[in-house]
């Protein structure tokens, strides 16, 4: 039977860190042992704190863990819509079934306060029982960031919430709420508070830093001087941006980070602890393991939930490459064109586009009524390792496919056995609804997140890390804060950051692809032929554009300004943005579109704008939120239910006062 909220929350929670010491982690200071059963007393010494410490990083994991990691991230956005499996549809079509009674909900808001339990812990005992040991500010640093970041994320999705700031040791059963303002000084305070106490630089690969600290608490007051706090930030907001751009700027000045010099690199995971877990980008990163028996009870999950079906056509099978395709994330039109597909290599390195054939035995063979030459007639042109399904992302206005039955272009038949293609002669642009052959199945995939290193083609448990920070971000949130400002051309410095890095550089191959499915080159376990492929269609796509290893600077650079305001691709006018703030928002989050394209963080940020349902029904076909309701989620039914007051259960009315607006 699930326990209530209320209970997970309160007495069960005295003993939160030990439960998750579950360890499911690779780094040094986390090869634990498991530890099933621990009391208040053992948190009592160095040793346990420590102990503690450890088990508050699995909480980490917790945001890539199952189908919340997307669920209430980025259902329901601009960016992607549902696939061919609508388990979780309601959470993109906020539908009914959204609701108080929802379980994802639930899990979210108890997980961060069990976690929020561990901090309070290690907040009130390290000063009494730490000593003056070397890591003592450390650990106090550590329970800080962390109930900060769980503080974070609860009142992004909910709004202001119960701040418990004290270990819970007995069943308590009568909680309130606090307003987001207060929530939000509070995590302020104690990222501040972390921020002051953590070391620059890990003692062990995996701790956080200083500049994670910096990091988040740049965000915490980005988002608390945003739209949806207007009715009480006026009196922080123009501090709170100087504070963005100060944090941010300590991150991006450290001399600890720097951008990985290819958008590639953060993608091109090889080998769990490979380079591109190392990179001096990274931030903050879950630290997951290739070791089984820490792996914990999910693992890294969310490499399951973008990849489109290709196991079911003819001469494919599901491999470790390919991934285990749940297909729950369809990539929207407005994720393919909020790129520029010529000159920014971002969406070429985010997306997958092209499979090869891992299945000889049921290849196909060219259909000979329509063969290209007399000698191609009857014979298999299909085999192993050759490409076998391309997604053509091309734009309305192309005039080389003529869609026909069954859904083969006739002037590409023998290109591939299975082409898809996003536009056919005569298609006008349609940013919702269908248009060439894609479906719900089939779609370009997003691929930052394929696992080529599990133990087996079905397992789900994923063994690369899942980064929560990294500097592009840090980047983008100081270029915000600057833009919010009015110093629209300081802005520019920063956004030009991560567009120069994402323009292709002279002598670069624009066709060439890498996504983490590589590491099944590294994988013992690797029994089956490969349908990962080191190409995409750069150039199948682009018209067929003739082959070029120019740098694409030129065009990603922005000169001022006006490069924004006077811009063509970024939709101001779908989105109403006639103002200049209006086109710098709109601008801003293209960008982070572009940089950060389901990283796990899209619906907060239109929300935190107010532009998610100006979004939503510009360029999702079924997200249909409504104002002001959506911007926050319901507070669990079973926390409603179990809270009292003065020793009695709450009546409906004081229910409702409780509960988020709408819900």
């Amino acid at each position: 039977m699930q326990l209530t909220i209320l209970k997970k929350i309160t007495a069960a929670l005295t003993v939160c860190g030990a439960m998750m010491l579950m360890p499911s982690c690779k780094k040094s200071f986390l090869e634990e042992n498991l530890i099933t059963t621990k009391s208040l007393q053992d948190y009592q010494t160095p040793l346990g704190l420590d102990d503690l410490s450890i088990g508050m990083y699995q909480n980490l994991k917790f945001h890539f863990n199952y189908e919340w990691a997307y669920t209430t991230t980025n259902y329901g956005v601009d960016e992607f819509c549902v696939g061919g499996d609508r388990t979780m549809q309601f959470w993109n079509s906020y539908d009914a079934n959204l609701n108080s009674l929802t379980g994802d909900v639930g899990t979210l808001f108890a997980s961060m306060y069990a976690n929020i339990n561990s901090a309070n812990i290690l907040i009130e005992n390290v000063p009494l029982y730490y000593g003056d040991g070397a890591n003592r500010n450390t650990r106090l640093g550590e329970g800080y960031f962390m109930r900060a970041f769980d503080y974070f994320k609860l009142v992004k999705q909910f709004g202001g919430v119960l701040l418990k700031l004290t270990q819970t040791k007995t069943l308590e059963t009568e909680f309130g709420r606090s307003t987001a303002k207060e929530t939000y000084a509070q995590v302020i305070k104690d990222f501040t508070e972390a921020y002051n106490l953590l070391p620059p630089t890990p003692a062990e690969t995996g701790r956080i830093t200083k500049y994670a600290a910096a990091h988040f608490l740049a965000k915490a007051y980005l988002f608390r001087a945003s739209e949806l706090y207007d009715e009480w930030n006026s009196d922080t907001k123009t501090s709170d941006l100087d504070s963005a751009i100060k944090y941010s700027e300590i991150v991006i000045t450290s001399g600890k980070h720097s951008l990985a010099s290819n958008f590639a690199e953060l993608w091109n995971f090889t080998t769990p602890d490979g380079p591109n877990e190392k990179l001096p980008e990274i931030i903050l990163a879950a630290q997951f393991s290739n070791n089984v028996t820490t792996q914990g009870r999910y693992g890294n999950q969310v490499h399951l939930y973008y990849p489109s079906v290709y196991q079911n056509l003819a001469g494919m099978v599901r491999d470790l490459s390919g991934g285990r395709e749940f297909q729950r994330l369809r990539s929207t039109d407005y994720a393919l064109d909020v790129f520029d597909r010529v000159n920014d290599s971002r969406f070429w390195k985010s997306f997958k586009t092209r499979y090869v054939c891992n299945n000889p035995g049921t290849a196909p063979k060219w259909d000979t009524s329509n063969a290209a030459t007399p000698a191609m007639v009857g014979q298999p042109r299909f085999t192993l390792g050759q490409e076998s399904i391309l997604y053509i992302v091309n734009n309305a206005g192309d005039t080389r496919y003529t869609g026909i039955s069954p859904k083969i272009p006739t002037s590409i038949r023998f290109r591939a056995p299975h082409m898809f293609v996003r536009y056919f002669a005569g298609q006008a642009e349609n940013m919702i609804g269908s248009h060439g052959n894609y479906e719900a199945s089939r779609f370009v995939a997003l691929s930052k997140f394929m696992d080529g290193s599990r133990n087996g083609v079905p397992s789900q448990f994923g063994q690369r890390d899942g980064i929560l920070a990294r500097l592009a971000e840090t980047y983008l949130i100081a270029a915000e804060a600057y833009g919010r400002k009015g110093n629209y051309d300081q802005a520019v410095t920063y956004i030009n950051m991560v567009r120069d890095r994402a323009a292709y550089k002279a002598g670069e191959d624009r066709a060439a692809y890498t996504d983490g499915g590589v590491a099944y080159k590294t994988n013992p376990v690797t029994t089956s032929n490969a349908s990962y492929s080191d190409r995409n269609t750069y150039y199948e796509s682009n018209n067929n554009m003739a082959v070029t290893t120019a740098s694409t600077l030129s065009s990603m650079h922005l000169n001022s300004s006006a490069d924004i305001f006077n811009s063509t691709g970024d939709f101001y006018d779908k989105l109403g943005a006639g103002s200049n703030g209006d086109k710098f928002i709109a601008f801003i989050l293209n960008e982070r579109s572009r940089e950060l394209m389901g990283e796990l963080m899209r619906w907060e940020d239109l929300a935190r704008t107010k532009t998610l349902v100006k979004r939503c029904n510009t360029f999702n076909d079924e997200a249909r939120p409504v104002a002001p309701k959506h911007y926050l989620r319901p507070i669990p039914q079973s926390y409603l239910d179990a809270n009292n007051k003065d020793g009695r259960p709450l009546t409906a009315a004081e229910k409702t006062a409780l509960q988020n607006p709408g819900w």
